[in-house]
């Protein structure tokens, strides 16, 4: 792979689970492209598929969970999805780096970083370990931290947001140039969120990386992304620039997410909880709209027909209800 920014295109990507009800759907037909260079967020409710939508990205959906349909093309790679064994390890860490939703369960409890580092770097086939030390302890200076002292550390003997970004240069350090961040946020302060989201856009600057952040959480996608996919039972209901679905979302579940977050300034309970939960694999109904259930704009036709993603300009939305407003 050259070293500039891929493009990933996923196309038409189902992801099913075995249950005793059968295989059910986690990601359902999804197609998303993220433009290189490019910062992508996918925000939804735990359960949404975010997370079954990232790790298939490094064709990584473990079993009971299959991807069933669909194609992940990523630029100098091609399809993910058809790749497998070696050909697929190699491309893992080196072409595409993941952040782990819980950066500490991806670090060895019995391993110092630095022979964790060193493991990467032979798995990987690294000639120049001393130059990947190098790197690393350069990646970790940059982010606030003591290398030497980082790489010499067990987990249990750095705080969280020490191992969320010894989980950031372990993703970066063979030269991803594609990153994936599940929930980079999750279980931090305030101010160290900041921190680490302020780390992560100038590393994708600098870098020139395209890069993917998934998250429960609207302020950490309003903060870095550039584009805003919003996911609802496996389904992209809304998708754009930033700005404008956070300015004036148009998909009811969209409003409703924004709706729920309790603002720093007015009156705190101006915040509004979305109505019902978000469906479970089982719950998800098998045909019309996966939002209906808890939705107020709802008709008819969404308990029998699915939404078609209709594109208007730089944004698609997958509504009935505001697909009929806006052809009245």
């Amino acid at each position: 792979m050259s070293n500039k920014a891929p493009g990933v295109r996923i196309g038409g990507l189902t992801v099913v689970y075995k249950t005793p009800a059968g295989e059910l759907p986690a990601v359902r037909d999804v197609s998303l492209t993220l433009e290189p260079g490019s910062i992508t967020g996918i925000v939804g409710e735990s359960g949404s598929g975010k997370s079954t939508l990232a790790l298939s990205l490094l064709n990584a959906v473990q079993p009971p969970g299959r991807i069933a349909a669909g194609s992940v093309e990523i630029d100098g790679l091609g399809d993910v999805v058809a790749l497998s064994g070696e050909q697929l390890r190699k491309a893992r860490g080196k072409h595409i780096g993941y952040v782990f939703q819980a950066a500490q369960n991806s670090l060895n409890p019995l391993k110092t970083v630095g022979k964790q580092l060193l493991d990467l770097g032979r798995s990987h086939g690294v000639d120049d370990l001393r130059g990947l030390v190098r790197e690393a302890k350069e990646l970790l200076a940059r982010m606030g931290l003591d290398g030497a002292r980082v790489l010499d550390s067990h987990q249990h003997e750095l705080s969280g947001g020490m191992r969320q970004r010894v989980g950031i240069m372990l993703a970066l350090v063979l030269n991803a140039h594609l990153v994936v961040l599940d929930e980079p946020t999750t279980a931090l302060d305030m101010i160290t969120q900041a921190n680490i989201l302020k780390i992560v856009r100038e590393v994708h600057a600098e870098r020139g990386l395209t890069t993917l952040v998934i998250t429960h959480d609207i302020g950490v996608v309003a903060e870095v992304a550039d584009r805003l996919a919003v996911m609802y039972g496996g389904r992209i209901v809304e998708e754009g620039p930033t700005r404008e679905v956070l300015g004036a979302p148009r998909h009811p579940y969209t409003r409703g997410l924004i709706k729920a977050i309790p603002r720093l300034v007015g009156d705190i309970s101006e915040a509004q909880a979305l109505p019902g939960r978000p469906p479970t694999l089982a719950t998800v109904p098998k045909q019309g709209c996966v939002f209906r259930e808890r939705c107020a704009l709802r008709m008819d036709v969404c308990e029998t027909e699915d939404p078609a993603a209709v594109a208007d300009g730089a944004r698609t939305v997958a509504c009935h209800a505001v697909t009929v407003k806006e052809h009245a």
